[in-house]
């Protein structure tokens, strides 16, 4: 074990070595983990940092040290209530970490392998894998219950049941995951880079690689630019979209778009009076867009992202989650040969895609530094709340 334990802290020594003592790996092998989480009681109710119990991983498991998570949109929604109001629970969905331990049946992962949750599986058999149409696979789904694929918790506390987020739930100094829910990653990757890459950021690449499959020459708008949009921005570019207009309304958004690819930006509160469709048709002769994401969950933004795009040809995605249950649209612009499609995880399939953005990453094609702008440790987690609400913030990094 001293051996094992002695290779993990060489291996990635340059990344988190000094993060990780002798004493913290050794609890690694104990059969159960306690150990600190940052767990949701109830609808709006602040985060509290406390010691929690992780099982060790079943048939088809892996229980991983979380090294660093990151803070997104849906994290917050879903501490809300979003969706269905399931406490107490342990929250985060996007993070980075090392393989501790194994269960029954994990073939392709060993301990001390590098992953990313995701919260798509991908089996490669059934009718929607083979479809090419969605990536939504019937083996391994979206699960909404808060509870791994089994129906049961790896965690608890004080002998209580609590619920996972997703597949998982990265604000915890331990998780357990089935493995058709992750990615292993290249130990050179940054990871803050690698955390990002677990949702937001892919989300919104997807979306203009996989899911619209942009056009060179072709015109493109992106309603909101946090890490999704910023996201759909580069996927546009890198598509050769020529045009690529960006609508925010935080002015320091400018910035950030255009180290992303944007080539035009409205400030959408310096037209409070005119809507955000006529003022990117404004700035594309009248016509439209070719392309419109939507990615800040507001629900009437949708309405004015299929309003902004051609007459007959343009193509509207959702790809930001929100509350709004039900939205008014418009409906002549559908008669007319619109299109609107929602996107959950930019259409991306977690084996045939994920790993081609992982290359880009280490090949250095995206400039990620970009997004990292604030750090708080995971007993300062509510304090990530409120930094999503400062001008500056784009993406906080929980570190453990």
């Amino acid at each position: 074990m001293q051996r094992y334990v002695q290779n993990l802290l060489n291996a990635y020594a340059c990344k988190f070595a000094s993060a990780i003592s002798f004493t913290v790996i050794l609890l690694l092998f104990c059969s159960g983990c306690a150990v600190a989480a940052a767990v949701c009681w109830g609808v709006g109710e602040p985060l509290k940092v406390e010691e929690i119990q992780v099982e060790p991983p079943k048939f088809s498991e892996i229980r991983v040290k979380v090294l660093c998570a990151s803070l997104c949109h849906t994290d917050a929604l879903y501490g809300k209530g979003f969706l269905i109001p399931l406490f107490p629970r342990v929250l985060g969905h996007e993070g980075v970490g090392v393989v501790e331990s194994i269960g029954e049946g994990v073939r392709d992962l060993k301990e001390g392998d590098l992953v990313i949750p995701a919260y798509l599986g991908e089996c490669q058999e059934c009718e929607n894998c083979m479809s090419g149409k969605t990536n939504l696979c019937l083996k391994y789904p979206l699960i909404l219950n808060g509870l791994m694929p089994d129906g049961t918790s790896r965690m608890s506390i004080n002998g209580q049941k609590l619920y996972h987020l997703f597949t998982c739930s990265t604000w915890s100094e331990y998780m357990v995951i089935d493995t058709n829910y992750v990615v292993k990653i290249d130990p050179s990757i940054d990871l803050s880079h690698a955390s990002f890459l677990s949702c937001g950021f892919s989300t919104g690449f997807g979306s203009a690689w996989r899911e619209a499959n942009v056009e060179k020459g072709s015109s493109v708008a992106v309603i909101g630019l946090g890490a999704v949009g910023l996201g759909a921005i580069e996927g546009a570019r890198m598509q050769g979209a020529t045009k690529i207009i960006g609508v925010d309304k935080n002015e320091k958004k400018r910035e950030k778009g255009q180290a992303f690819g944007m080539t035009d930006f409205i400030n959408a509160d310096e037209y409070f009076n005119r809507p955000i469709s006529e003022l990117i048709k404004d700035m594309t002769g009248g016509l439209g867009v070719d392309y419109c994401f939507e990615c800040t969950g507001v629900g009437p933004l949708i309405n004015e992202a299929l309003l902004a795009t051609k007459p007959g040809k343009g193509e509207t995605f959702i790809v930001g989650a929100g509350t709004h249950q039900t939205v008014s649209i418009d409906f002549l612009p559908l008669l007319c040969g619109g299109t609107l499609k929602g996107s959950i995880f930019g259409g991306l399939q977690i084996k045939s895609h994920l790993p081609i953005l992982l290359d880009k990453c280490k090949n250095k094609e995206f400039n990620l530094d970009e997004l990292l702008t604030h750090q708080v440790m995971l007993e300062d987690i509510n304090k990530a709340f409120q930094l999503l609400q400062q001008e500056d913030c784009l993406k906080v990094l929980i570190n453990m």
